[in-house]
C-alpha cells in the first residue's frame, strides 16, 4: 500500500512460500498498488562472513557464507537494498549462491531444499546511509536509512537465512500486525 510517495511494507508476503506460477512476493505486492517491483541482482556467490552475518547465522567471522545482493526497484528507482546470507551447507551449489532469478524466491527455493523457515527476528535501526548506499539507493548524504535486520530460523531454532534491507527513510514505512492469541 502507498500512501504519498511513500510505500508502506509488510514482512509476510516475503516469508512464505509462493505457488506455482505465482509471480514473486515483490512485484506481486507492487501491481497490487497498480504499480512495478523488480529487482536487480548485483552480485552473488560466497564470501566470508562479516561479524555482523556471523552472528545472525552462528557462524565465526570470516567462515564463508553464501549472498545475494540485490536492488529492489519500484517503478524503474530504487527503493531498497537487500543483502541475504544464507550457511553454506545450505545454498553452496544452488541457485542461492547465483545471480540467476530463483523463480518463486528464495523462499521457496529454501522450502524446496528442505528448509522452511517458522519463526523470525527482525531489528529495525536508522542511521545515516554509507556512501555506496547512497550511490546504489540514488539518495541526497543527509538523506537517513531504515536498516531492518531479518533472520529467519527453522523448526530446530538454526539460522537459515539473514537479510540485511537498507531503504531510504523518508520513502518507506515499516507495518507489523501481529496477532494475539
Amino acid at each position: 500500500m502507498s500512501g504519498g510517495g511513500n510505500w508502506v511494507s509488510t514482512s509476510m508476503p516475503y516469508l512464505t512460500r509462493r505457488d506455482a506460477g505465482q509471480p514473486d512476493a515483490w512485484a506481486e505486492e507492487a501491481a497490487a498498488q497498480g504499480r512495478t517491483g523488480t529487482q536487480r541482482i548485483l552480485s552473488a556467490g560466497e564470501a566470508p562472513a562479516s561479524v555482523e552475518v556471523g552472528a545472525l547465522l552462528g557462524v565465526a567471522a570470516g567462515q564463508p557464507v553464501v549472498f545475494r545482493r540485490r536492488v529492489i526497484e519500484l517503478d524503474g528507482a530504487p527503493n531498497e537494498l537487500t543483502d541475504t546470507y544464507y550457511p553454506v551447507e545450505i545454498a553452496r551449489g544452488t541457485a542461492l549462491a547465483g545471480t540467476a532469478k530463483i523463480r518463486g524466491g528464495a523462499v521457496t527455493l529454501l522450502a524446496r531444499l528442505g528448509h522452511v523457515g517458522v519463526r523470525v527476528r527482525e531489528d529495525v535501526t536508522a542511521r545515516l546511509p554509507t556512501t555506496e548506499e547512497r550511490t546504489l539507493l540514488a539518495m541526497d548524504e543527509a538523506e537517513p536509512v531504515l536498516r531492518l535486520a531479518r533472520l529467519t530460523l527453522d523448526a530446530e531454532g538454526r539460522p537459515i537465512q539473514a537479510d540485511l534491507m537498507t531503504m531510504p527513510a523518508d520513502r518507506r514505512r515499516l507495518r507489523y500486525e501481529i496477532a494475539i492469541g
